[in-house]
């Protein structure tokens, strides 16, 4: 009779989740979510400022939900991939961020967004057939009342706002949460949900369902952009809490219904110490690895939500686009 010989653990053994030890820091996180919101600006506002109808062009709305798709599938795996103060609000209420790195978010992409309406703005004065820049902006940026192509009021477009928002919100929570299994294809689900609701809110008044690309707009478009800036703030925004809300709501009513609990003995024990790893590399509270060949949170699920004894609705928070680590 054979006596099996054991075999010694290899590094894939220990570490089957595939934690290479990545954990972004803020400063790139920021980074990541400025240079994705400058894409996202670039394409979504340089493909209708420089768009000829007779030569067959990209539409517009597809080409900015291909942006966000590339976007997120280039800077995800560092920030999450949020590019949009409303998708950042949405994770803020739902838990998975904490308040000041949501601000730090939001000022990133409002930075980026800047960024990138700067340059399509310094592109356009070295066209010689536009005598008017910023007239050539007021066809790209968000309106209601006499500004919108189809004359919308602004309870229209506030209601297209707060809706679109809270949708693509609620795509992304749901896209990217841990459980869900098709989460590889959150930046494809979420590119086309966002060319989508860019194609419906065309017409009603070029609603963008983004405050940092509303804003880099309306700051090289005429007076009036300023002026209605703020529904394109404070819709998205609401429409964002509604979809954090109730994604939270949803969690914890899965909790409990029976949700598995937090990982008990040794499975409990990683998770600390991979907490305490955190706490020696700088202070960064995001988990930042590649598991099982998918895209983690990045720094965008934060366990200061986080408190003993507490439902998997919350340790869920934790990651992005990454399955349940094992021993």
């Amino acid at each position: 009779m054979t006596t099996p010989v054991p075999v010694p653990p290899t590094a894939d053994a220990e570490h089957p989740s595939g934690d290479d030890g990545f954990r972004p820091g803020l400063v790139a996180r920021l980074g990541a979510e400025a240079f994705g919101t400058l894409f996202l600006v670039i394409a979504g506002l340089g493909v209708p400022l420089f768009t000829l109808p007779q030569s067959n062009p990209l539409p517009a709305a597809l080409a900015g939900g291909l942006a966000v798709t590339a976007a997120m599938l280039a800077f995800a795996y560092i920030s999450g991939g949020h590019f949009n103060p409303a998708i950042t609000l949405g994770h803020l209420v739902a838990g998975k961020i904490r308040i000041a790195h949501a601000g730090a978010y939001i000022g990133a992409q409002i930075v980026g967004a800047a960024a990138g309406a700067l340059t399509l703005f310094g592109i356009l004065r070295t066209v010689p057939n536009i005598p008017d820049t910023r007239a050539a902006f007021d066809t790209v940026t968000a309106g209601f009342g006499e500004h919108s192509v189809i004359q919308t009021p602004m309870a229209g477009v506030l209601l297209a706002e707060v809706l679109g928002a809270a949708l693509l919100v609620a795509v992304f929570l749901g896209t990217t949460s841990r459980r869900n299994v098709h989460a590889a294809a959150a930046p494809f689900a979420v590119g086309l949900a966002f060319a989508v609701l860019l194609q419906f809110g065309q017409a009603i008044g070029n609603a963008p369902f983004n405050p940092a690309r509303a804003t880099a707009s309306a700051l090289f478009s005429n007076g009036w952009s300023l002026e209605q800036l703020w529904l394109f703030w404070v819709a998205p925004l609401v429409g964002a809490a509604i979809a954090g809300l109730a994604f939270r709501g949803f969690s914890d009513s899965s909790a409990a219904a029976g949700a598995a609990p937090r990982p008990a003995g040794e499975d409990r024990d990683r998770a600390d110490a991979l907490e305490s790893d955190d706490d020696r590399h700088g202070g960064s509270d995001d988990d930042g690895a590649v598991n099982d060949g998918a895209v983690n949170d990045g720094g965008l699920n934060d366990r200061s939500a986080d408190t003993d004894g507490a439902p998997a609705a919350d340790a869920e928070a934790r990651d992005f686009f990454d399955g349940p680590r094992t021993k």
